[in-house]
Parts: C-alpha cells; sequence; structure tokens
C-alpha cells in the first residue's frame, strides 16, 4: 500500500515525468481529427487503407519468409 511517504527520491533533472500519472490524450476523442477524417475523399481513404494493408503484407511476408528459411536451415544443416 502507497501511504505516500518519500524513502528515497528517484526524480533525475531532465526526465519527463512517468506516463501513469497524467492522462494521455486519446485520437478517438479528437474532433480535429475526426474532422480532417470525414473531409478525405474516397480516394484518399483508399490510398490509406491500401497502404495499411501492403505494409501488413510486407511485414507477414517477412516474417513467414524468416520463418521458412529457418525451417529449412533446420532441416538442411542442423539435423544432419
Amino acid at each position: 500500500m502507497d501511504d505516500g511517504r518519500v524513502i528515497a527520491d528517484m526524480s533525475v533533472d531532465g526526465m519527463p515525468p512517468p506516463l501513469f500519472g497524467r492522462k494521455r490524450p486519446k485520437m478517438e476523442n479528437d474532433k480535429d481529427a475526426k474532422k480532417a477524417y470525414a473531409s478525405l475523399s474516397g480516394r484518399e481513404k483508399r490510398n490509406i487503407l491500401f497502404g495499411v494493408i501492403s505494409s501488413y503484407l510486407l511485414f507477414g511476408f517477412f516474417f513467414f519468409g524468416a520463418l521458412a528459411m529457418l525451417l529449412i536451415f533446420m532441416i538442411k544443416v542442423w539435423f544432419k
């Protein structure tokens, strides 16, 4: 239980305060972000979606390619 007493002060000059003591800004509640998204055209929204999907696919191909290379190495070299 925290009773508020300070045994040893761990604050260092120049370090930001901890994240658990303050609220983080939320993008869902930001009216400006909603207005900016609503003002996008259909083509711009499709381009954003295409960019997100292509980045996930690129990451997936890299991950499964590395996994395939590891399995091939294990079968051909390590287990012989």
